[in-house]
């Protein structure tokens, strides 16, 4: 799949996201970032060019990847009540940063073992 196809994808998805945002029901621009978009890309990618094998290792990363976002969320839902929007995501992202990079570190160890 081309770069330029990736990019179309990406940006429609953003349009997306901001049109929902501003609409009635602005609370699914929370589900539509979580529309496996960018999985499937990857599936795509992975499953063609590694093998089934190597698929199914990342499908199982995939699924053990919810957790950062999930810390995310929660850190962001907690932040917010105490400090300004920009902070509360900076803050938020650092929490993903740091539980995404001890999820690699521990799946590293892991299939190393």
């Amino acid at each position: 799949m081309s770069l330029f196809i990736k990019s179309v994808i990406g940006a429609l998805i953003v349009l997306l996201i901001s049109v929902l945002a501003k609409s009635r029901n602005y609370y699914i621009a929370g589900l539509v970032p979580l529309f496996p978009t960018f999985a499937l890309i990857a599936h795509y990618i992975v499953g063609t060019e590694r093998g089934l094998e190597a698929l199914r290792v990342t499908i199982l990363f995939g699924i053990w990847s919810v957790i950062p976002y999930l810390v995310y969320l929660i850190s962001l839902y907690y932040f917010t009540a105490w400090m300004k929007l920009p902070q509360a995501l900076l803050a938020a992202v650092v929490c993903w940063s740091v539980s995404a990079a001890l999820l690699v570190k521990i799946w590293t160890w892991y299939q190393g073992s």
